[in-house]
C-alpha cells in the first residue's frame, strides 16, 4: 500500500509517499512546503510533484494531528463524525490544529476515494497516570478537560519502536527542536512528560516559553492590557530561544553569535532541559538510557554535551541519538487501520 504522510506544521508541511507492507515501511520520496492558508493549495502541488516523478499516488493518507481534544485518544480513521470533534480540538492546539484541519479537508476533496487517518500526538500519553495527568484545579475544570495530554507522541513511539524489545526499563526522551519536550518512558509507556493542556508548557522552545507562572499572564492582562489574542501571540511566536536572543530561535545562529542575549538564551535552554530531565527522571525512580532527537537533539553536539555535562551527578546511564521518525509512524497507523 502506498501512504502519503502528511505533517502539518503551523506554517509548514513535511510530507513523505511510502511504500508499506506490514511492519516494513520505505521512503519513496519527502519534502516541505508552505503549510494550507491563502489561495495555494499544497495537496494539488504534492500531487503534482508525485506525477512529475513518476511516483504513484496514495491509496490512503494518513494525517499527524497534534491534539485530538477530551474525546480523542487513539489514532483513528477520518470520518465526518470525528471531523466534529477536530473543529472542537481547535481549542486546545489554536497554533497546530487549524491548520492541520484545513489540510485534512483539502485531502479529502483532492482524494474522496482515498480513505484518511488521524495520528494523534497526545495518543502515546493515554497511559499517563491520574497522578501525572492531572492538573491542581478544581474538578469541575478537570472534568471539562483540563489536564496533562503530553504531546510530540509520534516521534516518542518511533524512538520506542527502534529500541524494540531491548528498551530499558527507565528511559527518558529528549524531543530536542523548535518544539521540545521530553517524555518518561517506564516498560515502554509514556508514564509522565513535560507539555500539559496545549504544546506551549514544559521546556523552554524555539518561540514558546515554556512552564511559566501563571502569575505572569495576569500581571501582562492587569497592568498591560494584554487581551487573550496579544497573550497567544506572545507566548506561541514571541517567546522561548527567541524572546530571550532579542530576535531568532535558530541555535545554529546563537551558537555563531557573540554577544550576552544569545548566551543567555542558550545558558538558559541548557538549564531547563536539565531541571525537567532530572524530573523524569524522578518520576521513574532512576535512569537507563537517556535519548536525544529533534532537530537540536539529532544534530547540536554543543547542546547535548552541555546538558549531559550538567547531570554526571546522577552517576552512570547511557545516552543515544536515535532520529525521529514521526511520518514513518504516521505510514504505519494509516496502513493498519485502512487494510
Amino acid at each position: 500500500m502506498h501512504i502519503l504522510a502528511l505533517n502539518t506544521g503551523s506554517s509548514s508541511l513535511k510530507y513523505g509517499l511510502y511504500r508499506v507492507e506490514g511492519d516494513a515501511v520505505e521512503a519513496l520520496f519527502s519534502d516541505q512546503t508552505d503549510a494550507a492558508g491563502g489561495d495555494a493549495d499544497p495537496v494539488r502541488a504534492i500531487t503534482g510533484t508525485l506525477t512529475q516523478k513518476g511516483l504513484p499516488q496514495p491509496d490512503a493518507i494518513g494525517h499527524r494531528i497534534v491534539h485530538g481534544g477530551p474525546n480523542i485518544r487513539d489514532h483513528a480513521r477520518i470520518d465526518d463524525a470525528l471531523m466534529v470533534h477536530l473543529e472542537e480540538a481547535r481549542a486546545y492546539a489554536p497554533l497546530h490544529v487549524p491548520a492541520a484541519v484545513e489540510m485534512v479537508k483539502r485531502a479529502r476533496e483532492a482524494f474522496p476515494d482515498a480513505p484518511q487517518v488521524a495520528c494523534f500526538d497526545t495518543a502515546f500519553h493515554k497511559t499517563l497516570p491520574e497522578v501525572a495527568k492531572a492538573l491542581p484545579l478544581p474538578a469541575d475544570l478537570r472534568k471539562g478537560g483540563i489536564e496533562r495530554y503530553g504531546f510530540h507522541g509520534l516521534s516518542y513511539e518511533s524512538i520506542v519502536r527502534q529500541l524494540g524489545q531491548d528498551i530499558p526499563a527507565r528511559v527518558v526522551i529528549a524531543h530536542l527542536g523548535n518544539g521540545a519536550s521530553l517524555c518518561a518512558v517506564h516498560e515502554g509507556r509514556s508514564i509522565d512528560t513535560t507539555m500539559g493542556l496545549t504544546p506551549t508548557g514544559g521546556i523552554v522552545m524555539g518561540t514558546r516559553p515554556g512552564d511559566l507562572d501563571p502569575g505572569v499572564l495576569l500581571y501582562l492582562m492587569r497592568e498591560k492590557g494584554y487581551d487573550a489574542e496579544r497573550l497567544e501571540t506572545l507566548v506561541d511566536r514571541e517567546s522561548g530561544l527567541k524572546g530571550l536572543s532579542g530576535g531568532t530561535s535558530d541555535m545554529r545562529k546563537l551558537h555563531a553569535a557573540n554577544d550576552a542575549a544569545s548566551k543567555l538564551a542558550l545558558d538558559v535552554f541548557v538549564h531547563v532541559a536539565r531541571k525537567h530531565i532530572a524530573a523524569m527522571v524522578a518520576s521513574l525512580g532512576g535512569l537507563d538510557l537517556l535519548v536525544f532527537t529533534g532537530g537540536i537533539g539529532e544534530n547540536d553536539a554543543k547542546t547535548r554535551d552541555a546538558i549531559l555535562a550538567g547531570l554526571q551527578w546522577m552517576g552512570d546511564f547511557n545516552s543515544r541519538i536515535i532520529p525521529t521518525e514521526e511520518d514513518a509512524q504516521i505510514a504505519r497507523h494509516t496502513y493498519t487501520l485502512t487494510l
